[in-house]
């Protein structure tokens, strides 16, 4: 069966964007660029919510006319040559994605992990992250901590109502600055 990788940034009081929604901040120095790199490469389909689905698009399109950065350069085309879900309830449809999802979550998700083929990757965004741990469809959880406190912002997770146990796999510290911790889910939970 395949697995749904979540792969998120946060700041270390526990935000994915600022305040206003900004996402400026993270450092892909080459060590965090090559572990980020090494999760595309297991996936064969990147997953996003509605969020994290408009700044992506409004950026890996064409993102080398827009930096010369070398994760930007590695991933831009691995970006848009992947197939793409997002999960939405307002969207119909998306440019550049293979498919919009807005009902049914647990049941469409469970689908996608029961077919053939390469890991799922969630990138970013909280709720679509909180909504599949409540399913516990996610089977990784990879959290790149950076060095900052944003003071405002969307939550790593929103409030559930039960706990969940994760069990450490791996940390490392990346670019001399990234804390990143691999967490898979409590096979007793």
């Amino acid at each position: 069966m395949r697995k749904i990788i979540y792969w998120v940034h946060t700041s270390i009081d526990g935000h994915i964007d600022g305040a206003n929604g900004e996402f400026d901040w993270p450092v892909m120095g080459d060590e965090l660029s090559a572990y980020s790199e090494t999760l595309s490469a297991r996936s064969d389909t990147f997953l996003y919510g509605r969020g994290v689905w408009e700044g992506m698009v409004s950026f890996w399109p064409e993102a080398e006319s827009m930096s010369d950065h070398p994760h930007v350069l590695t991933f831009a085309p691995l970006w848009r040559s992947t197939p793409k879900i997002v999960f939405s309830r307002t969207l119909k449809r998306a440019d550049w994605a293979e498919r919009v999802i807005g009902d049914d979550l647990a049941e469409q998700v469970a689908e996608l992990k029961r077919q053939d083929g390469k890991d799922l990757l969630l990138t970013g965004g909280s709720a679509l992250a909180t909504a599949l741990t409540g399913h516990g469809l996610i089977d990784e959880y990879h959290i790149a901590v950076h060095p900052l406190v944003l003071g405002g912002g969307r939550p790593l997770f929103f409030p559930r109502d039960e706990r969940l146990g994760l069990r450490l796999v791996e940390s490392r510290t990346c670019d001399g600055q990234v804390v990143v911790m691999r967490y898979d889910r409590d096979a007793g939970q």
